[in-house]
């Protein structure tokens, strides 16, 4: 199998084609609206593994002067010509090439998952956000989207039985995981704890989290989606930066 660069690089495609302009609910009807207003009034924003652009493309419709920044120079190449005015920045969320302070705002959606060095990219968000910088960050839920998790159908003599079934939650573990047949994508799962301590270590403070049901739009599109409406399948921590 190819590497987990070579991954990102051979399947930007099918997350241009299938995530972005209008293609997937759950970004029209919820990340999107759930971005602006967390960062509506923000200025200067980051958006790391901003892929081909879609949310800079959002914070720059609300007024934001906002930076992309993804490792994938295929991600890159389709920012720049979807961004016709944006600033997209080739880099990891490991080593984030700007001084220190100079953003209000971070915004990391869907990319802290598939990032093996939580610790050193939460300290940089940190760095170069001002005091009292807000950072928004959506994962695909740590307890429901567990590797090995997923909708159980236990068929009994005279009923079916439906059930959620919930991974090995507390085994910190990198997979690679099929998404789509013939789509190999890396994750890293840990648990929430892990995401709020080395938050709170480097003086990014909860201030709201969010588990939104998912959109009619993603339970419309199969009968067990909606069966499983009642299990989230994203989460948002939204957290602003004190002085230590």
């Amino acid at each position: 199998m190819a590497s987990e660069d070579q991954l990102w690089e051979q399947n930007a495609t099918w997350w241009q084609e299938g995530f972005t302009e209008g293609e997937d609910p759950e970004y029209e009807e919820q990340i999107l609206p759930i971005v602006e207003n967390i960062l509506a009034e923000s200025k200067r924003v980051i958006d790391i593994g901003c892929g081909e652009g879609q949310l800079t493309r959002l914070l720059e419709s609300l007024g934001a002067q906002p930076v992309g920044l993804d490792p994938t120079w295929a991600q890159i190449r389709e920012a720049n010509l979807r961004n016709k005015s944006s600033n997209v920045v080739q880099a990891g969320a490991g080593h984030l090439p700007f001084v220190d302070g100079c953003f209000d705002a971070a915004l990391a959606c869907l990319v802290f998952e598939h990032i093996e060095d939580l610790e050193t990219s939460i300290e940089e968000v940190a760095r170069v956000l001002r005091p009292d910088g807000r950072f928004a960050l959506l994962l695909n839920h740590p307890l429901l989207q567990t590797p090995g998790s997923g909708w159980v159908e236990d068929f009994e003599q005279d009923s079916v039985e439906r059930y959620w079934r919930i991974g090995p939650y507390l085994m910190e573990q990198k997979v690679i995981e099929e998404v789509e047949k013939g789509i190999f994508i890396p994750f890293v799962h840990r648990p929430l704890s892990r995401y709020v301590n080395v938050l709170t270590e480097n003086g990014l403070l909860l201030e709201r989290m969010i588990e939104p049901i998912p959109p009619e739009g993603f339970r419309s599109k199969n009968p067990s989606y909606e069966a499983a409406a009642h299990i989230p399948r994203l989460l948002v921590l939204v957290t602003r930066k004190i002085n230590m």
